[in-house]
């Protein structure tokens, strides 16, 4: 299992087709501490190629959903895709 391998089964687990998480929840979630980038909206970008895919991202993306930083809220839209 990744580092945040918790945040992606609590996104598998609730179903939801749209998720708003705090960042507290998150690394409730995942049992670590998000990274001070994650406050930056390019830790959560969707990109396509997994090289270029961060952290909890890669997690996040593993169940199928994408990600967007709501900026200043310290918070995350999770979208199945």
């Amino acid at each position: 299992m990744s580092k945040y391998g918790g945040l992606g089964d609590l996104l598998m687990r609730g179903g939801h087709s749209e998720i708003v998480l705090t960042f507290a929840e998150i690394e409730r979630a995942s049992g670590v501490m998000l990274p001070d980038s994650a406050r930056r909206p390019q830790y959560w970008a969707n990109a396509q190629e997994s090289r270029h895919i961060r952290g909890a991202n890669k997690a996040v993306r593993a169940v199928g959903y994408r990600s967007f930083l709501i900026a200043g809220a310290d918070k995350v839209r999770f979208i199945k895709d």
